[in-house]
């Protein structure tokens, strides 16, 4: 039996199906993961912020202390752009309703 080189065809399909998880977008991964039940969906949520830049707890812990912080000395300070529960509360509740 003479063994031919694979065309291009057959590379390409064999290609194709070997990058088929590689080629999901991540629109489609997360719709699977939606379809997971609750407490894995969970669990991946907290699997993807702790992997997301490598930091620590800690370190997270310190930044959002940080944050909070900054935010509060704009408010003190009166630089901090801010709005009224009215202001906020109308486009909500009319959004709510239709």
């Amino acid at each position: 039996m003479t063994r031919y080189p694979p065309t291009r065809r057959f590379l390409r399909r064999v290609v194709s199906r070997y990058n088929l998880s590689m080629n999901r977008s991540a629109a489609e991964i997360l719709e699977d993961a939606r379809r997971l039940p609750p407490g894995e969906f969970d669990w991946l949520i907290g699997e993807l912020l702790q992997a997301g830049d490598g930091s620590s707890e800690a370190e997270v812990e310190a930044s959002w202390k940080a944050e909070v912080e900054r935010r509060v000395a704009e408010v003190d300070a009166g630089t901090a752009a801010t709005s009224s529960w009215e202001e906020v509360e109308a486009p909500l509740r009319a959004r709510l309703a239709g």
